[in-house]
């Protein structure tokens, strides 16, 4: 079987999971994205997912992600796929994130909303943001408090170079999956009131996308239910 193949195969699988998940909300597959993740994966991986019909993918590191969009434009001349920043951005990084990524999807403070808003500013035109949602408040795990996501959302509604498309959460890994996007949905009705173009709900993952999915996810973050194990960012 080449690599090709069980790309192929691997996302018939996510394909069925995501149309039975959506089956069982009472909700259209057309509703949810599917956001590839392939941090660690070469850029030929990239190729093939784009050859399948994917044309979102996510990194979580500023200078692995930077040098794979390069390759992956001389490997696709002409293939514009849209590409998210899923992990945690350093402001002083904030530059160099916006110079490849399209979206970031972890805008968790208000220093680090003006720092991507510069940099914005800098590149010539908005950026995608969602806020990355803290659901239990551990600052370790990175997030933004529950009791600060709707003042956070006031800021960069208030910017002229972000642009608020949604949330973004993880299951905390101490909380039952279904129990931690129960509480992210609640956050996202009242998100909504006063920010109704923030649609975006990017929830679950390769273990807890069903759950996710009947929250109300529009996008499902998924990486090892397609790639395969990870791989050593640095062998």
């Amino acid at each position: 079987m080449t690599r090709r193949d069980d790309l192929a195969a691997n996302l018939a699988d996510v394909r069925a999971r995501i149309d039975a998940a959506c089956e069982a909300a009472n909700r259209s597959p057309a509703e949810v994205d599917l956001l590839a993740v392939t941090k660690t994966f070469p850029a030929s991986d990239v190729a093939l997912l784009s050859e399948l019909g994917l044309s979102a993918f996510a990194e979580n590191r500023d200078q692995e992600a930077s040098a794979k969009v390069v390759d992956f434009g001389a490997l696709r001349p002409g293939v514009a796929p849209t590409w998210h920043m899923v992990g945690n951005v350093q402001r002083n990084k904030a530059r160099s994130v916006v110079s490849w990524a399209d979206r970031v999807d972890t805008l968790d403070s208000v220093r680090l909303a003006d720092a991507l808003a510069k940099a914005a500013a800098q590149r010539g035109r908005p950026l995608d943001v969602l806020i990355q949602v803290s659901i239990d408040g551990d600052p370790a795990r990175g997030g933004c408090p529950l009791p600060d996501v709707r003042d956070l959302a006031d800021h960069v509604a208030g910017s002229g170079e972000l642009f608020l498309r949604g949330v973004m959460a993880v299951a905390p890994i101490q909380m039952n999956p279904s129990t931690a996007f129960s509480v992210l949905a609640d956050e996202v009705s009242r998100l909504r009131r006063d920010h109704p173009a923030a649609t975006v709900v990017s929830a679950g993952m390769s273990g807890d996308l069903e759950d996710a999915i009947a929250h109300g996810s529009t996008c499902v973050r998924v990486g090892t239910a397609l790639l395969g194990g990870r791989r050593l960012a640095s062998p």
